[in-house]
């Protein structure tokens, strides 16, 4: 069957399923729409949060990530997956015993200030919109890969889905909706790699084939791995390259940024018990294993046979003519994600790290004038079953896969939105008589418009979309967790602290990330600046770690020079953390 045929398919069987289920579980109120009605066995739930938080950036572009940079990346999933920890201990529990629908509404309630509210919808919203963009960008690419359209055509059939099943479904939609793409997205995510595994070690268990050996070589896949990277100029792929400080803090920004994501922590709303949110986290961290697990393998073995490709005779001193490349580097030169330029005008393709200063003698020996071929690291996931020529249907599976991934963190990310919107801003600050009808006709609304935006952005992105990644962890490491954590562990911190610690938090993470990504315009320059790390070797993407301990500190300061939280807020936190019916302790 041809190709085209069967992404279309697989990516339409999917596609239905999805709104299948939001028909199946549509929302009548508001409890359904922003909770699910607290209904949602932990297991199920731990699913979906998987789903949520899996999105086109894990499934296409992780495995890139560490593809192309080795054992410093090594910290995504360190700092994603430590993140879900700190939730299961942290947070989950004590969130979903306040009993609120909304981050917002907990920080507003417990900080008994609508200025505090109003600050953390401003962060939630600024977050999320961040995230927004790279899924529906990811929606765009995937679609006119594999569906053969244009980009603006398969941005507007991605959210024409999401509305379907996220306006009608709510969070009880979106939920059961999520668990179907988690079922779609691991298959599609481990088949191939356990095929790539077979072909390149004999091992048909990824994790375990990336420290087995290499069948063709007879070497270790990884020491086979740092040859090759190596004999063309690259860094040594199992190497440490860059500053311990930053990736340590890089880490831990990444971890208290996803404890602080607004999307992640609602899902923990929706089930019956205190005690299911922990498990919901336990739970989530079992399915994201499953994928993230198998990601370093997924890299390292697409590195490898990416190199073999323009490599084929296993020397880089003999790379491939450019009229004898594969079929799937033709298809994917028609999408721009990867091209070719012929400096040296010899027809064969040189790829190697033009920019390593040891290797410029034997590049000039070889009569080689710059790397030729530039890959766009977010392919790699999407290529792979192409360049180890998998069957079709594979193919069309991880069409389907990436898709999926990138709808479902679209929906939760949207659902945060509309809450955030008709629930904190119109219902909790200026119309709080709003009946629930009305407030579940906003929310939808809300939902309605933020995928029009969403659309919009991803179709007219900002020029530093691609950088702002590091923005969303970073306000909500910065703003969002700190608030959370004194919120329930601290009766001290007032809503003076509370505000003065956000705000002190996301100006001075918000200063960090522009100055460095040189986003500020410099009177008299006529450009934007170009600034190194204003810390050391601290960079924007780490910085979040810094804001959110400026957080703790002006909070902290500010508190214990005003007054006390009132006597009924001090109980409230008591009654947060302390299991109900527990007692003091009594000596026998």
């Amino acid at each position: 069957m041809d190709q085209f045929v069967l992404n279309w398919i697989f990516i339409g069987a999917t596609f239905a399923v999805y709104i299948g289920i939001a028909i199946w579980a549509r929302a009548g109120s508001t409890s359904e729409f922003y909770a699910a009605n607290r209904g949602i066995n932990p297991t199920v739930n731990g699913m979906a949060t998987a789903a949520d938080w899996m999105s086109a950036a894990s499934f296409i572009s992780m495995a890139g990530l560490i593809a192309f940079t080795g054992y410093d990346n090594s910290s995504f999933l360190m700092g994603w997956t430590g993140g879900y920890v700190l939730l299961a201990m942290l947070l989950a529990p004590y969130l979903r015993k306040f009993g609120k629908f909304t981050v917002p509404e907990f920080i507003g309630d417990r900080f008994y200030s609508p200025t505090a509210r109003m600050v953390a919808v401003i962060c939630l919203i600024v977050c999320s919109v961040t995230y927004v963009i790279g899924q529906m960008q990811g929606v765009g690419v995937a679609f006119s890969r594999f569906l053969e359209v244009d980009n603006t055509t398969g941005l507007l059939i991605g959210a024409g889905v999401v509305f379907c099943y996220a306006v009608l479904g709510g969070m009880k939609g979106v939920t059961y909706t999520q668990v179907a793409q988690y079922v779609v997205l691991i298959i599609a995510y481990t088949i191939p790699a356990i095929f790539i595994s077979l072909q390149l070690t004999g091992n048909p268990i990824p994790a375990l084939g990336l420290f087995s050996e290499h069948t063709a070589s007879g070497e270790p896949l990884l020491a086979r791995l740092d040859t090759v990277v190596q004999e063309l100029g690259f860094a040594e792929y199992t190497g440490h390259h860059g500053s311990t400080l930053n990736m340590v803090l890089f880490t831990l920004s990444l971890m208290i940024g996803t404890a602080g994501l607004p999307h992640v922590i609602i899902r923990f709303f929706t089930v019956p018990k205190v005690a299911d949110a922990r498990w919901s986290a336990g739970w989530a961290l079992v399915f994201i294993a499953l994928l993230y697990l198998t990601a370093p393998a997924v890299g390292a073995m697409a590195r490898l046979n990416l190199i073999d490709t323009v490599y084929p005779n296993g020397t880089a001193e003999a790379p491939i003519a450019y009229e004898d490349r594969p079929q799937w580097m033709a298809t994917w030169e028609e999408t721009g994600l990867l091209t070719f330029t012929d400096a040296n005008d010899d027809g064969l393709i040189q790829w190697y790290n033009a920019g390593s200063d040891s290797f410029a003698a034997t590049a000039e020996e070889r009569g080689w004038a710059g790397s030729e071929l530039n890959v766009n690291r977010d392919i790699l996931v999407l290529a792979n079953p192409e360049i180890a020529n998998l069957p079709g249907w594979v193919i069309a599976l991880v069409a389907a896969g990436g898709l999926a991934a990138a709808l479902s963190t679209a929906a939760g990310l949207l659902l945060a939105i509309s809450g955030a919107i008709s629930h904190d801003l119109i219902k909790g600050q200026l119309n709080p008589s709003i009946s629930e009808s009305g407030e579940l006709l906003w929310a939808r609304i809300a939902m309605a418009g933020a995928i029009a935006v969403a659309v919009y952005l991803g179709l007219n992105p900002p020029g530093f979309a691609a950088q702002t990644v590091a923005l969303a962890f970073g306000l909500a490491a910065a703003s969002i967790f700190p608030a959370l954590m004194m919120g329930i562990f601290s009766k001290r911190v007032n809503n003076h602290g509370a505000v003065a610690g956000m705000l002190a938090g996301l100006l001075v993470t918000l200063l960090y990330i522009f100055l460095h990504k040189g986003w500020f315009f410099i009177p008299g320059t006529n450009s934007f600046s170009d600034a190194d790390p204003l810390l050391g070797p601290i960079k924007s993407t780490s910085f979040g770690a810094i804001g959110a301990m400026v957080n703790f500190a002006v909070a902290y300061a500010v508190s214990n020079s005003t007054e006390e939280p009132p006597q009924d807020i001090q109980d409230l936190v008591d009654s947060i953390r302390v299991p109900r019916g527990a007692g003091a302790a009594v000596d026998h």
